[in-house]
């Protein structure tokens, strides 16, 4: 029976304790221990019962308890400690206040689909969510002015469990908004903030909720409410999950009512960050505004917002991104187009990678890159992958200058790091290590760490991992209905001093989860071993739809059931934060196997690395520019194979032989103390090295020093100077009207084809401009190394400044190249339009090259 009132029951905490409910509306009591703690001590076993929910446990706790408290001296103390620190906390100055000046309100919106902060706030599926949390407590760390926006989840992703054969299942429980540690939010009139979306015939509103994480806030938007029929409050009931149209209704809501909660807000949005394709149509939102609401002409709104939207993308393959067919968007976006000023054909360019391909369906990932002048990939790697991927986008330019550069990703250090070792490090690195992670020299100071003491807190993580782990099978088998015996086993599975690996991840084929099994007999003879055992961890889940993936997590539980293997390895069900924080604080060695290019980062592995855990990895994501001889091993030296059949069987031999030659013996080798000298070494060098460079708070300086910073004076130049906004945009258009009559005419050089190292040559460009100026236009060398093909390598752009007019449109451009080593080099001549405002050298996407040349 549907309720005829609806009453919101808020934990009731005495006047004594009105910092509590300060705490658990804050996310940041989740990277502070002393705030954990401080729940912990209230009641112990009711904040393991609400998933680490302060919220839930402040509503569940006993009044007796409360009025217990509320007298006990040691506890109140605890908490006026903490209330003041979280006030000092949001008053300091940060690095970007004294970088760039303090802000009063957000500058930047960070939309992502999904945002996985803590374990009580399941709205997450993996890798992207954990990154967008992440990226959101750096932010706060270091004072960016930046709100987040999210969509609100009424059963988020699945919960996993196994059958007794093995076969993933999935459950999906509801989430309790009530019970979390999340609000409405409120808007301007008091009351909750609501905002309102075109839909095909009819309009869908959702809610606005408010999470606080530290000094930085997020928005999330829900479609749960009555003024909806019943299909669209289901919008956003489930994390990817629904077909094709649930897909577009969830994007829309999340990019075009993210945009409008914002505005309703009153905030003024800078700059947008798209964490991925699935929040582009925010950037047509922000457009439509312009347009609509302050009476911009579609080209200048177009080139506001273009120069004030950064692109992340985490896909490695065409098939990760989402992609509707014209008639799906003609639907939807029919009357926006008009309202944004602009034809449907020129709606539905906006969305495909080439103008001209009619027939392409309209493709978020060209969506994002279309309507951005800032994109970055998130680790060196898939830098250069995803050039590739977009490469006919920019069929005139060399394929290392398409404008998306690496990022790569990092992990907030306290978020992930276990208390004991942030203690040794708070002993021998001094306190700054937390606050400035990315501060090399300190970390030059983990050599201080005596050996013995790395060692011992290592191994005492390890214990609580292997406690964790058996607690976790023995409760998974009591749910499957197990018999005894199998539970009593269970409690006695690992060895709290054997060689631990963990694997731990999504169970897609191109992670090959399986590939240390293709011989079975191999590895367990490594895992049975009386004198060097090993020991597997495993975890992950399946998207529900991929049987492929819950193939091999069923091929893992069988292998597993073996009866001489029950205590050597384990699958640890529904991998979630607690579970992955467990895990990487615990394991001695994190392994990873994706199928190279196809891993676009991976962060796991770097938490790992703050732990003392060192890293076995294919050469693919962050682990290609991380991996030295000294930090971990590389599987392979980075080949990239067309057989996949034949590059498994290459891989997992290596792997096997870098286990039983390297890994196993280095681990079990001890000194007259007991202690792995070796490994402890390697396992200092990864830490020296890794931790001040795969840390968020390096992430988030980057994107604000190289991205954010310069969208935000983009947008109050472009934004507050209409006639400077008109004069560039009739620059802009000018150039392409023009750029046809461009044309080199002749290069030449004075060096006989032979040169001295050392030796200057001179080169002379000469450049017809027709109606063009040298002032609007840049002329440069491409030079660089040839291979055997007689193709330009390594190339580096080398200015022709010097000019002189020739007369009828004609220009001479000369310049000097000056070599310091020997080898056979070539070069060739461009133009590109030039001019100040620009954001990159391809924003126009125009190049002009010597006549039947062509950039690849």
């Amino acid at each position: 029976m549907k309720a005829l009132h609806t009453i919101d029951v808020q934990p009731h905490v005495p006047e004594r304790l009105s910092d509590l409910l300060m705490i658990a509306y804050d996310l940041w009591w989740s990277w502070n221990p002393q705030a954990i703690q401080l729940f912990r001590r209230m009641d112990a076993d009711l904040w393991e019962q609400t998933g680490h929910n302060p919220v839930a446990m402040l509503g569940a706790l006993q009044q007796e308890r409360l009025d217990e408290l509320q007298h006990d001296e040691g506890f109140l103390a605890q908490l006026e400690r903490l209330g003041h620190q979280l006030r000092d906390y949001k008053s300091a100055p940060t690095w970007f206040s004294k970088s760039h000046g303090a802000s009063d309100q957000p500058r930047i919106v960070y939309l992502s689909a999904e945002f996985g902060l803590t374990e009580c706030m399941p709205i997450y599926s993996g890798g992207l969510g954990l990154l967008a949390g992440d990226h959101m407590k750096a932010a706060s760390e270091l004072g960016i002015p930046l709100v987040g926006v999210g969509l609100l989840y009424q059963r988020g992703y699945f919960t996993q469990y196994l059958n007794t054969d093995g076969w993933q299942q999935e459950r999906y429980n509801d989430n309790d908004f009530f019970n979390m540690p999340i609000r409405h939010l409120v808007g301007a009139e008091g009351q909750p903030l609501k905002v309102r979306i075109d839909f095909p015939r009819r309009v869908v509103v959702a809610q606005a909720w408010d999470v606080h994480v530290g000094r930085v806030r997020l928005f999330l938007l829900d479609t749960n409410v009555p003024e909806n029929s019943v299909e669209d409050r289901k919008i956003t009931a489930e994390l990817y999950g629904g077909d094709n149209e649930r897909r577009i209704q969830q994007e829309i809501v999340l990019g075009i009512g993210g945009i409008r909660a914002i505005a309703a807000l009153g905030y003024r949005c800078s700059a947008g960050h798209l964490n991925e394709g699935h929040s582009a149509f925010s950037a047509l939102e922000r457009v439509r505004a312009l347009v609509a609401d302050h009476n911009f002409v579609v080209g200048h709104a177009l080139e506001i917002v273009r120069k004030t939207t950064v692109f992340t993308t985490h896909t490695p393959v065409p098939a990760g991104i989402d992609q509707f067919s014209e008639p799906m968007m003609q639907s939807y976006f029919g009357e926006f187009a008009r309202q944004m000023g602009m034809s449907w054909s020129e709606f539905m360019t906006l969305g495909r990678l080439e103008a001209n391909d009619r027939n392409a369906p309209f493709n978020m990932m060209s969506l994002a890159l279309n309507m951005s002048y800032r994109a970055n990939g998130v680790s060196r790697l898939h830098g250069r992958v995803s050039r590739r991927m977009v490469e006919r986008g920019w069929p005139a330019v060399p394929i290392d200058e398409v404008p998306i550069v690496p990022i790569t990703n990092g992990v907030h250090t306290r978020s992930w790091i276990s208390q004991e070792m942030s203690e040794l490090f708070d002993r021998y690195l001094g306190p700054a290590w937390s606050a400035q992670p990315a501060d090399q020299t300190i970390w030059e100071r983990i050599e201080h760490i005596p050996d013995e003491e790395l060692w011992r807190t290592h191994e005492r993580r390890r214990e609580r991992l292997v406690a964790a782990a058996r607690r976790r099978v023995v409760r998974q088998l009591e749910q499957r209905g197990a018999l005894d015996h199998e539970i009593h086993l269970a409690g006695e599975a690992l060895n709290t001093t054997a060689l631990t690996i963990g694997f731990a991840r999504r169970f897609a084929p191109y992670k090959r989860a399986t590939l240390l099994l293709r011989d079975p007999d191999r590895l367990k003879r490594l895992l049975t071993s009386d004198t060097r055992p090993v020991q597997l961890i495993i975890a992950g889940k399946a998207h529900p739809n991929d049987q492929s993936g819950k193939d091999l997590i069923r091929e893992i539980i069988h292998f597993a059931h073996q009866p001489e293997l029950r205590r050597r390895i384990v699958f640890l069900e529904d991998y979630e934060i607690s579970l992955a924080r467990s895990l990487v604080q615990g394991v001695d060695l994190w392994l990873n196997t994706p199928r190279r290019p196809m891993e676009a980062c991976g962060t796991s592995g770097m938490k790992v690395v703050f732990n003392g855990g060192l890293n076995a990895s294919i050469l693919d994501g962050w682990w290609d520019e991380a991996y030295a001889r000294d930090r971990g091993w590389a599987i392979g030296s980075g080949e990239e194979y067309t057989d996949g059949n034949l590059q498994d069987h290459i891989e997992s031999d290596a792997l096997y032989v870098l286990l039983e030659e390297d890994i196993i013996p280095l681990f079990y080798e001890r000194d007259t103390d007991g202690l792995p000298r070796g490994w402890i070494a390697r396992m200092k060098s990864s830490m020296r090295a890794l931790c001040p460079r795969f840390n968020a708070n390096r992430m988030i300086r980057e994107y604000a020093e190289r991205f954010y910073v310069p969208a935000i004076s983009d947008c109050d130049r472009l934004g507050s100077d209409r006639e400077a906004l008109a004069t560039y945009c009739e620059w802009k258009d000018n150039v392409s009207r023009n750029w046809d009559q461009v044309a080199i005419s002749k290069v030449e050089s004075h060096d006989g084809g032979r040169v001295s190292v050392g030796q200057s040559v001179g080169v002379t460009a000469s450049v017809f401009l027709g109606a063009l100026t040298p002032r609007d236009v840049r002329v440069e060398l491409y030079f660089g190394r040839l291979d055997p093909n007689d193709e330009v390598i390594d190339a580096a752009p080398i200015p022709l400044p010097e000019v002189h007019d020739l007369g009828n449109g004609s220009f001479s451009f000369k310049g000097t190249i000056t070599r310091r080593r020997s080898g056979r080099y070539g070069y060739s001549v461009r133009v590109l339009p030039a001019h100040h405002a620009m954001a990159h050298p391809w924003e126009m996407r125009l190049v002009r090259w010597p006549s039947g040349q062509t950039a690849r």
